[in-house]
């Protein structure tokens, strides 16, 4: 149990109702639920940087650099940046539409030469273009596949965000079950094939065109693991949503989002420390009571929400840490992926396509689902993939704030590239190389893209981890498989976003349901769990205040 100098004995530097531990988004958005509701609050975090994976520094002069995600997809169908009224502090997102696009194949790749893809918000566009690149019969499975997987992946954003419970799933697929197309209802069999099977079954039996699946694949797999796994159906469906809401980059960089909620929590009376984490949660008699930060400061609270990794708040709660949370052993696996952000010349050119339709969001520069599993493969066997699959992304092409006339940022998103290296390579020897070869890989699509590249900046499997605190570079904290979602994130005696045996104590980010990415939904899910306990105490507070003042009357 904690000692004396860590509980009661401590100076209190600061009294507030709760401590949030980590200014990420999730955090961020934990923290203003509770300030709104009158609590007062206070983020501790060990960065100088606000954010952590949602953030913008200024990398080069006069250059913004995202430090982890760009495009904001989840976060735009929660409702909370409305409910939150984010807007009206700062918050504008400037709408990546065409949300998605897919250059024709190279030459020489498997396949014939054809036209490319661009998948806009715009269905009718989005079904042009599929007809002309891969014919009528694509298109209209398309646009069928939109119209069937539309109401499922709305009932996917209802559980993401609604507590992982049985209840909750119910209360969100239940709608899926109404009359509808001459059926009594849908059966439960049909719905579970689909929602547990795998993202490459569902594409096989919608659609014929490799280069459609391929393009779709490589998509649904930004979420982690390949679409050959089982439960990963969802994934790639979530693209029927785009067309109702695209995915967006704030203006300024994707640490817009954080610095909005940060005014908000200010407007509401809460306050972030930067540069002084917690080192050590606080228990007194078997309840959190606070934190102390790395530089000794004492911070007592009623609750804490910990949104951090969970291997780092079993650190933080040390000896006091109930076996639920110190034998917790979630799947983090070997790394996640390679990110090059370079800083260019000229923006990436697909030859004989319109920029504006390529340029504004995902570009997708994959044609063939067989580079997706080989470059898997590579990730399993402890490689890196012999032929990189890029993802890139330019959003200075529609945001002149991120750089300086002339100069464009460019991100490319390299996926499955192992933290430890089976011949047991070392990182910082390999980066420059490795990220030569993923901007050569969009250079196959964009030729004179490589000579572009003034100035690139490296992150590896083992930067990330120590620039973003992420541990072994995973950005989704846990693996985003089956068996690490829904009740059992990040472990099934944890997925209520409390921790039993250490009341006092709440989880959010991205190792809780519904995991990684820019959506929020932890950080107002733990909000609303903490509010709810609270609500009981404040209800016995307010009969005694009542019976107190009729015995004075």
């Amino acid at each position: 149990m904690s000692t004396a100098p860590d509980t009661a004995d401590a100076v209190v530097d600061a009294v507030v109702d709760v401590v949030v531990i980590g200014s990420g988004h999730n955090g961020m958005v934990a923290a203003c639920y509770l300030a709104r509701e009158g609590l007062s609050v206070e983020v501790v975090e060990s960065d100088d940087v606000l954010g952590g994976a949602v953030s913008t520094v200024e990398r080069w002069p006069g250059v913004q650099v995202d430090r982890g995600s760009s495009a904001h997809v989840i976060v735009r169908h929660s409702g909370i940046v409305e409910e939150l009224d984010l807007a009206a502090h700062g918050l504008r997102y400037i709408d990546c539409d065409p949300w998605g696009f897919a250059p024709a194949p190279r030459p020489g790749d498997p396949g014939p030469d054809g036209r490319p893809l661009v998948l806009s918000v715009d269905l009718d566009a989005t079904c042009a273009s599929i007809e002309a690149a891969c014919g009528a019969d694509a298109a209209a499975a398309y646009r069928r596949f939109v119209e069937v997987w539309g109401p499922r992946s709305r009932a996917v954003v209802a559980s993401f965000g609604r507590a992982p419970d049985a209840r909750g799933l119910v209360r969100s697929f239940w709608p899926l079950g109404a009359p509808a197309e001459g059926r009594t209802r849908t059966p439960g069999a049909e719905l579970a094939v689909d929602f547990l099977g795998s993202g490459d079954a569902l594409l096989d039996r919608w659609f014929t065109s490799e280069r459609l699946k391929a393009a779709l694949a490589w998509f649904g797999a930004q979420s982690g693991p390949p679409m050959s796994e089982p439960g990963t159906a969802a994934m790639v469906a979530w693209v029927a949503l785009l067309h109702d809401v695209p995915p967006g980059h704030p203006v300024g960089g994707s640490g817009g989002l954080t610095r909005a909620l940060r005014r908000r929590l200010e407007h509401d009376g809460g306050r972030v420390t930067l540069g002084d984490g917690a080192e050590r949660l606080l228990v007194e008699d078997g309840r959190v009571t606070g934190v102390r930060t790395r530089s000794g400061r004492t911070v007592r609270a009623g609750a804490v929400v910990a949104a951090c990794h969970v291997d780092v708040t079993r650190r933080l709660a040390g000896d006091d840490a109930p076996p639920v949370l110190a034998d917790a052993a979630p799947p983090v696996g070997n790394g996640f992926g390679l990110v090059v952000r370079a800083l260019t010349d000229a923006l990436p050119a697909y030859p004989g396509v319109d920029p504006e339709l390529a340029l504004q969001g995902l570009q997708l520069l994959c044609t063939d689902r067989g580079q997706l599993a080989a470059a898997h493969g590579d990730w399993g066997a402890g490689r890196v993939p012999r032929e990189p699959v890029p993802l890139a992304m330019s959003f200075s092409a529609s945001d002149p704030t991120l750089a300086p006339p002339g100069q464009h940022v460019v991100t490319i998103w390299g996926q499955w590239y192992p933290y430890a290296l089976a011949d047991g390579g070392d990182w910082d020897a390999i980066a420059d190389a490795e990220a030569r070869r993923l901007v050569d890989a969009v250079d196959r699509y964009a030729p004179g893209f490589a000579a572009s590249v003034q100035r690139t900046y490296v992150q590896t499997p083992l930067a990330l981890e120590r620039e973003l605190s992420l541990p072994r570079g995973n950005v989704m904290h846990v693996e985003m498989g089956l068996a690490s979602m829904f009740m059992f994130r990040p472990a099934p005696g944890l997925s209520g976003y409390k921790v039993p045996g250490l009341p006092g104590l709440y989880l959010a980010g991205a190792s809780t349901h519904p995991g990684g990415g820019v959506s929020g939904n932890s950080g107002r899910s733990a909000a609303r769990v903490l509010l709810a306990d609270r609500a009981p105490l404040r209800r016995a507070a307010g009969r005694a205040l009542q019976r107190l003042r009729a015995v004075r009357g």
